[in-house]
Parts: structure tokens; C-alpha cells; sequence
């Protein structure tokens, strides 16, 4: 069947994630446009983490429905999600720290959209390329034959957005990326994810660094205890009393509201 360019991307339908009777995620909906920046935050233990779970195929959801670009991935296994489209980014800089910055990139440009689920005996030349492309993109083409291991964070996290990129998504899943970094540092991710997006790549980013959120989201929705408290623009999110009271508190709410009347 036919989409049109302005049909959701990705549709959660009453999505809900139980761990023995804990609800991690419960009767969740939302949907996420195409080329959109889509911000989730939400006090530790919200259920965002379990989201990208679901959505990735990590875990299957307990009722629901998931539907990316016209397809239910609903119970999809992990593979089958990658190669319709969704990369994702974990929060702990996983990688595979023997192998080179080089190594780890051709890792998503082998096995991403169109790839194997077993390892191909000779790498592509267009992965090859995909690979090439996305570290320079990243500026990480003079660490490329650098270990994993050896790298700063930053310098890791940027191998892991190059690795999902050289995946050829549609969708990339950023699960805290700016963690552990300094304002510099945060400031260059920004450049990043813009640098994503328009590239055709819709973003929907997990962030408790809230002026890194609302500088890159066009919408953000908010969880708490698995239930979504707020979804709409950032500059919603200063006024909302239930947001303030349960998540921001009302000094980090009047200080939101001030930067975003400066940007």
C-alpha cells in the first residue's frame, strides 16, 4: 500500500510494557511525523528507556500497537526493525571496543536497511562508502583506524551516530546522548543531530538535558510512571502545571520559560 509523504512515520497505538505487575509503559499513544525532531523526557523511571525497547523490538510489547512506515512491528524481532528503517543509539557507550573506529561504522552500514542477519564474507562497496560518508560527516574520518577503547566519550558517542547512520535509516532512536558531556561538547552534538535531520532522517531523542531538548525538538512528550503527562511544542512545557509539580519543579520551570524567550 501507498504512503503519503504526510502520513506518521512511526504510530504507537495503546502501547503498554508490564514487568510482573509493574507497568513500565501503559496504554501509551503518540505518533511522530516524518522529518520531525521528536524530544521524550520524563523523571528516571518514567518508562522512556522501555519505550525504545518496544519500538526497537528488544522487548515485545504486552498490548498495542507499533506501526513504522506502513509496517506493524509490534513484535518484530530486533533485525527485522533495523532493516525496515530504525536505528538506535544507546544511552552506555556500547561498541565493540577491540575493533577500530572504522570497523565499528561498517558494522551499521553492513547490517543495516537491506543488510544480512548473518555476516557477509566481503564488505560492499556501497557500505563501504555508507561507512566513509558518515564518519566524515561525524568528523571522525582521522580517528578511523583508532580503537574504540582508546577514545573520550564524545569521540564514542559520535562513532555510534556514525555507525546508525551509515545504516541507512529512516528513524534514529537517541537514547540520552548528550550524558556525561560539557556545554561545549553538548553544543557540537547539537550541529549533529540538525546535521541528521536534514538529511531525511526523523529523530526522536531521550534527553534530561532539557535546554539540549527543547533547542532540537519541534515536539516533546513527557512520561511519567509509563503514562504520557504532556505532549506539544517545548514552549508548553515551562507553562504546564502538571510538568512543573512532577518533573521540571518550578525553579527549573522559570528558568526553561526564560530560555526559551531568549532563543
Amino acid at each position: 500500500m501507498a504512503h503519503r509523504n504526510d502520513d506518521p512515520l512511526l504510530v504507537c497505538h495503546g502501547v503498554s510494557k508490564y514487568f510482573g505487575a509493574m507497568a513500565a509503559v501503559k496504554d501509551l499513544s503518540f505518533e511522530v511525523k516524518r522529518g520531525e525532531i521528536f524530544g521524550i523526557g520524563g523523571p528516571n523511571g518514567a518508562g522512556k528507556t522501555t519505550l525504545f525497547d518496544v519500538i526497537s523490538g528488544v522487548v515485545p510489547a504486552d498490548a498495542g500497537k507499533v506501526v513504522f512506515a506502513g509496517h506493524e512491528i509490534t513484535r518484530a524481532p530486533p533485525h527485522r526493525v533495523c532493516h525496515l528503517g530504525v536505528a538506535r543509539i544507546f544511552q552506555s557507550t556500547a561498541a565493540f571496543d577491540s575493533m577500530t573506529v572504522h570497523e565499528n561504522v561498517m558494522v551499521g552500514a553492513m547490517f543495516g536497511v537491506g543488510g544480512h542477519i548473518f555476516p557477509p564474507i566481503f564488505r560492499s562497496r556501497r557500505a563501504i562508502e555508507r561507512a566513509d560518508a558518515a564518519m566524515a560527516a561525524m568528523g571522525l574520518t582521522e580517528l578511523a583506524n583508532s580503537r574504540i577503547a582508546d577514545l573520550p566519550v564524545l569521540d564514542r558517542k559520535l562513532a555510534m551516530c556514525a555507525s546508525a547512520v551509515a545504516s541507512d535509516p529512516k528513524m534514529l532512536l537517541l537514547d540520552e546522548p548528550v550524558g556525561g558531556l560539557n556545554p561545549h561538547e553538548i553544543g557540537l552534538v547539537v550541529d549533529i543531530v540538525r546535521r541528521i535531520a536534514a538529511q531525511d532522517i526523523t529523530v526522536i531523542l531521550i534527553e534530561h538535558v532539557m535546554r539540549f531538548m527543547v533547542q532540537l525538538a519541534t515536539r516533546v512528550m513527557i512520561m511519567h510512571h509509563g503514562v504520557k503527562i504532556f505532549e506539544g511544542p517545548p514552549e508548553g512545557l515551562a507553562r504546564d502545571r502538571t510538568v512543573a509539580e512532577v518533573y521540571l519543579g518550578e525553579r527549573s520551570a522559570k528558568l526553561l520559560e526564560r530560555s526559551l524567550a531568549r532563543s
